[in-house]
């Protein structure tokens, strides 16, 4: 057989190259032609068939898909609790599954929240061999049905007030004015809104009837035009002392020559072009510039005394309150200001402006920047960019606001003692004692 070969093979070398060539494509499209072949039958006899399997899982499949948003609220919560509730199981998701945890919550903001949470984490579990993630989520359940809605869905009391809806909109129609202030000044937006929100609590408070009957409606802020004046409430003397301490150099309220022509005057008649800058009704630009240079001008005092206040919203909010003449740097300061008493609860001056920056109310108009002055490498203008980071999802602002006096009547009172321990203030004896 051998030799057979081995003559066959000989014979095809003495071919010519030609005739070598087509024995070479016959040989190849006779190969091709049986595997064709060889394939079509195993086709036929369903060797390749692959029917495939019905999946372990399939009843746990089907119910994650007709999962309905919300299924997990109890009855009464608004969809908006609701929500939130779902928050608080990706959080506690995110303890065994930190990475899913992350990537169900870039989806939900990429969404708009139209994302349900509670329906991805089911199908995220579905590998989990432990009864661990059920067993903490079946618990956050089983607390949550332990404490029932409040009645009032805001823990800050005079936030869940008709006096702070009416208030939200006329802020709001600032907004404009209040971030070229905090350019101009090199503070935060947010903090130069907390004071206005102190004093116009305190003014809402203080002329009730006529704020709900007169103001409210036409949603424009209280102007003070005696003692104190404009929206903020700022005495005479207390602006003469801000522009004087823009030009000294040697002050301790010193802020830099770069703020130095701030307030400059353009008339000989100071007295009349002061009020008349900070008395309008109008335009409260001014207003917040005095403001902003109050807390700057604060903050760098402490600062060179060798306390930094920089990071307190509360102390520099009852500092603006209480005036310069007040502000005498020292270890634990504490939080006060003239009293305001809202629906029978009594608050201070500084707890206001307090609670309103930490809330998140308003945070689409007045975001957090994450820097509440202007260090000194840092410029204006430099602050004026990253306040514009936050001025793009600011919309619907209106244009004019209407002429409006409100008389003043103030009586600057003391502060409350801070608490030495992290405690609920509610939980604590309320006493209203004296400041700083």
């Amino acid at each position: 057989m051998a030799s057979k070969l081995g003559l066959a093979f000989k014979e095809w070398r003495r071919r010519s190259l030609l005739r070598k060539l087509f024995d070479i494509v016959l040989a190849a499209f006779a190969a091709a032609g049986f595997a064709i072949l060889g394939a079509w039958l195993l086709f036929q006899l369903g060797v390749t068939n692959n029917g495939g399997a019905r999946d372990k899982n399939y009843r746990y499949l089907a119910s994650v898909t007709e999962m309905t948003k919300n299924a997990k609220g109890a009855a009464g919560d608004t969809a908006a609790t609701c929500d939130m509730w779902q928050y608080a199981r990706l959080a506690t998701f995110a303890r065994f599954y930190p990475d899913n945890a992350r990537n169900i919550l870039k989806a939900v903001e990429l969404s708009n929240g139209k994302a349900n949470i509670d329906q991805m984490i089911a199908a995220a579990i579905i590998y989990d061999d432990s009864t661990g993630v059920c067993e903490a989520l079946s618990a956050l359940d089983e607390l949550k049905g332990r404490y029932p809605q409040r009645r009032h869905a805001n823990a800050i009391p005079w936030m869940a007030t008709d006096e702070w809806e009416l208030l939200k909109p006329s802020i709001a129609k600032d907004s404009a004015a209040i971030r070229e202030a905090a350019r101009l000044t090199g503070v935060e937006p947010r903090l130069i809104a907390a004071c206005l929100v102190g004093e116009q609590i305190r003014l809402f408070n203080t002329k009730r009837e006529k704020v709900k009957q007169y103001l409210g409606p036409m949603k424009v802020l209280a102007v003070e035009n005696q003692l104190s004046w404009g929206v903020n409430g700022i005495k005479e003397y207390t602006a003469i002392a801000v522009e004087r301490n823009l030009k000294d150099s040697l002050s301790e309220f010193y802020m830099g020559r770069k703020y130095e022509h701030l307030l400059d005057f353009e008339t000989d008649d100071t007295a009349s072009e002061r009020y008349n800058r900070i008395v309008n009704y109008r335009d409260h630009l001014y207003s917040y510039i005095y403001t902003g240079c109050i807390l700057h001008q604060t903050k760098l005092q402490w600062e060179r005394a060798g306390y930094d206040i920089s990071g307190r919203p509360d102390i520099l909010v009852t500092l603006f309150n209480l005036g310069f003449q007040v502000s005498k740097p020292k270890a634990n300061p504490v939080c006060g200001g003239s009293r305001v008493v809202v629906d029978d609860v009594t608050y201070t001056f500084g707890a206001l402006g307090f609670d309103f920056y930490y809330s998140g109310e308003m945070s689409d108009v007045f975001p957090y920047t994450g820097q509440i002055f202007a260090s000194e490498a840092t410029s204006a203008t430099q602050v004026g960019d990253m306040i514009r980071l936050g001025d793009t999802i600011v919309t619907n602002i209106p244009k004019a606001m209407p002429k409006i006096r409100k008389n003043d009547s103030t009586t600057r009172d003391s502060s409350t003692s801070a608490p030495t321990t992290l405690t609920t203030p509610a939980a604590q004896t309320k006493k209203q004692d004296s400041i700083i």
